[in-house]
């Protein structure tokens, strides 16, 4: 007879019972995400329960779990590892939660079936990533050093990465959009500094790059609609007072000349704060709150030009485009530092007004324009851009490179294969079970698109084993091509990442032996 030592509101799974259930949930979500894998992967809708009219379309494996409530704590695991992938590398987040699936969904086996235990397994994994990992490195190269070469390589990249993404009909025009773009930050990995904005209408390939920065904004009534060489002064600061502040007091008059002495005082305060600003010697005047009518034809009258309303994330990335500092008093001119650009003008995007500055302190700074016919088609085609723009600017970072279709995997998976056939004992096993589930990366790319998966996988493996180290799975075609041609490339820091993170993931559920769910204590339980 087995003691009750919970109290009645907890449960516990123990071992056999705990461990599928682990296992279970986390092969559930790499079956969930493995669909949207690879060149031919498909989408997946999201919709809210609660608010019926958001719906959400997307490819990407981290804003798929991310949405998903689960109940199940090694779904939660990989729904974690899925979220670091995306805050380091941006992009290999569906890849990272299947590869970790797919080692569990082998390690069920073994102790399964094998009766191998789990620490044996999670020793012969460890073996197995390391003897991975230094396969990757030898198969990496590196043209960091030679810019036409690397910019190929970025070209490739983006393309690869955008070829299971929404904007894959059109990549060449984005995967060169986001090379320029990350070009421009010259080695930064600051995204900040490349806006996006979405604008619907049009089509996806009306999408351009901008030199500069753009403001959703326009200049104040009668005001000069370009200006060369401006000189900026972006603050944060009140410029409405139609009231004198007295706090707490109440004004009594009794004649209305009274009322416009109270008036005058005002407007004699606004202006004296607008001849402090004139003294900075600007031609532009970006503030983050209203400007009223009186301050604005003071502005436009000083022949400043001025913009309320500046946007938060508008304002503080102004100032760090333009080199400028963000101001709230002005009785120390000299202690200021202005924003510089060549052209501020008002530019047309669709039908809205914006205003573009051009030729900015910050040469680095872009803004990428999409077009696109409805939010979900701009939202999705943000994210693929994201991603892209992300793996991007950690390469200019990691130059070295990996080929993509499935070579990788298998160039690793031979390495590990030849690992198991030295060691003995079980773990050997669970070494020769690593590269099953690393095979089973080029198998679900076959399926997605459609291919007799078992047959192409056995050739590309034929073709690899032979020392054709450049093969890979064309996906367009189902035969196993030269990935170099192809120019079919992957960052190598995300590949490494995906391999690392996953077999991390699939350690921590293999510890597991016991599932306890209690509810948290509460004040009326204090026995």
């Amino acid at each position: 007879m087995s003691v009750q030592i919970f109290g009645d509101q907890a449960t516990e799974e123990r071992a056999e019972n705990a461990r599928m259930s682990a296992f279970v949930g986390a092969i559930a979500v790499g079956d969930l995400v493995k669909s949207t894998l690879g060149p031919k992967g498909m989408d997946k809708l999201l919709q809210s329960s609660t608010n019926t009219d958001s719906a959400l379309i997307t490819n990407d494996g981290a804003t798929i779990l991310k949405s998903i409530p689960f109940d199940n704590p090694a779904a939660k695991v990989l729904v974690n590892i899925s979220k670091v992938q995306d805050d380091e590398v941006g992009d290999g987040t569906t890849s990272v939660t299947v590869l970790s699936a797919e080692l569990l969904r082998e390690a069920e086996k073994l102790i399964d079936e094998k009766k191998i235990h789990p620490q044996t397994i999670i020793e012969g994994y460890r073996i197995a990533r390391n003897v991975a990992l230094e396969a990757l490195d030898k198969a990496a190269t590196n043209n960091g050093s030679k810019p036409e070469l690397f910019k190929q390589d970025l070209l490739n990249i983006a393309r690869t990465t955008l070829s299971s993404k929404i904007l894959s009909q059109d990549k060449e025009l984005f995967s060169t959009l986001a090379v320029d773009a990350i070009l421009r930050l010259k080695g930064s990995t600051n995204l900040n500094n490349i806006q996006i904005i979405k604008k619907i209408g049009g089509k996806l390939s009306d999408s351009y790059l901008d030199e500069g920065f753009i403001l959703e904004k326009k200049f104040g009534i009668n005001q000069p609609k370009r200006i060369e060489k401006a000189k900026i002064l972006i603050a944060n600061t009140s410029m409405d007072t139609d009231k004198v502040k007295i706090f707490g007091a109440k004004f009594k008059v009794n004649s209305s000349s009274k009322l416009a002495e109270l008036e005058k005082a005002e407007k004699l305060k606004m202006k004296t704060k607008v001849d402090k600003i004139g003294k900075f010697g600007i031609n532009v005047f970006i503030n983050r709150q209203l400007i009223y009518d009186y301050p604005e034809q003071l502005f436009t009258d000083a022949k400043i030009n001025s913009i309320e309303h500046a946007d938060f994330d508008g304002i503080e990335r102004l100032a760090l485009v333009t080199g400028g500092e963000v101001v709230s008093t002005f009785d120390t001119p000299e202690k200021v530092k202005l924003g510089y650009c060549d052209l501020i003008e008002e530019v047309l995007i669709g039908e809205d007004t914006f205003i573009k500055f051009s030729g900015v302190a910050a040469g680095e700074a872009c803004t990428i324009v999409l077009r696109g016919s409805s939010d979900q088609v701009l939202d999705e085609a943000e994210r693929s851009l994201h991603d892209a723009l992300s793996v991007l600017s950690q390469t200019t970072r990691e130059t070295r490179t990996v080929l993509g279709g499935g070579c990788s995997e298998m160039i690793m998976a031979k390495a590990v294969d030849q690992c198991a056939a030295n060691e003995t004992g079980k773990k050997s096993i669970a070494i020769e079970s690593y590269s099953k589930a690393l095979k089973q990366l080029p198998t679900i790319l076959a399926d997605n698109a459609g291919f007799d998966s078992s047959e192409l996988v056995t050739k590309l493996r034929a073709a690899i084993y032979n020392g054709l180290t450049t093969s890979g799975l064309n996906l367009n075609s189902g035969t196993v091509d030269d990935m170099k041609e192809l120019g079919i490339v992957e960052s190598y820091k995300l590949k490494r990442a995906v391999v690392s993170s996953a077999t991390e993931a699939a350690e921590v559920l293999l510890r597991v032996d016991n599932i306890i769910r209690a509810k948290p204590r509460t004040a009326d339980r204090n026995h």
